[in-house]
């Protein structure tokens, strides 16, 4: 009994630091996610007394009109930076996480292509927009155009996807592959059917943060996207293209108040991308989870 007394001390210092670690994520919580939620809901008062549904169908005019090409162009290169850098980030994920045979010494191969990746996610992205705008626009001759901005986010955001699908890759129990290996799958079935259809929620994380990233950029679309009134054309070179981004930037400091709105408008459409994405992508996930489960 004295033992048992004894312990029960013990237990209140634990529980106080618990409480103290638990008070402290949340705070850490509200600090990071206070600040978004006061930005969007500044957004959000700001644009939606001014909204105009004709914003969504009409091109920009004077100081008016709407952001019909921005939308379009946007949805233009969320789609182009998901085919390239979507497609080359996935692919090096992989073979880091799955094909990358280990050394003698014990250290995996393939060292200078992930210091060169991890070298690439740190570079600024107005520099590379401006080496975008000397190789590709100037040195190529390509312009303002649509091509050389898809190079340029995609090399931007192509280390994020690919470490966020080396990581998912990796946290795949290891009995699931030789669980597969066991029942004779080839390397390769094995790997599209087990291994990445488990990992699948992180990939499609990182293509998400991929994408928010590259409708978020600017600094690269001004040198190299330009920018236009017109809506987009199926030419990659030689046509300018527009962007929520630039109207954001450039009217929000405007002293014509309708200018203003349109930036606030310009805003608003970008939030509402960003969480179309987000809610997609979790129904995505959760449809996949459900199938998986489903096959076990």
């Amino acid at each position: 009994m004295a033992t048992i007394s004894n312990s029960f001390p013990s237990t209140r210092p634990r529980r106080f630091r618990e409480y103290i670690f638990k008070a402290m994520s949340l705070g850490a919580l509200v600090f990071v996610i206070g600040p978004s939620i006061w930005l969007i809901a500044d957004v959000v008062v700001r644009a939606v007394p001014h909204w105009r549904w004709s914003v969504l169908t009409s091109v920009p005019l004077g100081v008016g009109g709407g952001l019909e090409n921005a939308i379009l162009g946007t949805l233009v290169i969320m789609v182009g930076v998901l085919l390239i850098a979507g497609t080359i980030g996935v692919l090096t994920g992989i073979h880091f996480a799955e094909l990358q045979r280990p050394r003698r010494n014990g250290k995996a191969g393939g060292d200078f292509l992930r210091t060169a990746t991890e070298v690439m996610a740190g570079f600024p992205s107005i520099v590379l927009g401006y080496v975008g705008y000397i190789a590709l626009c100037v040195g190529l001759h390509w312009g303002f155009s649509l091509l050389p901005a898809l190079i340029v986010l995609s090399i931007m955001v192509t280390p994020y996807i690919a470490k966020s699908t080396e990581s998912a890759l990796r946290q795949v129990p290891t009995n699931y592959r030789e669980g597969a290996e066991a029942l004779g799958m080839a390397t390769g079935y094995a790997l599209r059917k087990v291994v990445i259809k488990s990992a699948l929620p992180g990939i499609v994380t990182g293509l998400l943060i991929a994408l928010a990233i590259a409708v978020g950029e600017t600094a690269p679309l001004l040198y190299t996207a330009g920018i236009t009134n017109n809506l987009p054309s199926a030419s990659l070179i030689h046509q300018p293209i527009a962007y929520l981004t630039y109207y954001v930037w450039t009217d929000y400091n405007q002293p014509i108040k309708a200018t203003q709105y349109l930036s606030f408008d310009a805003a608003l459409i970008l939030i509402v991308l960003v969480l179309v994405l987000l809610v997609s992508s979790r129904l995505l996930v959760n449809r996949t989870q459900r199938y998986t489960e489903g096959r076990r």
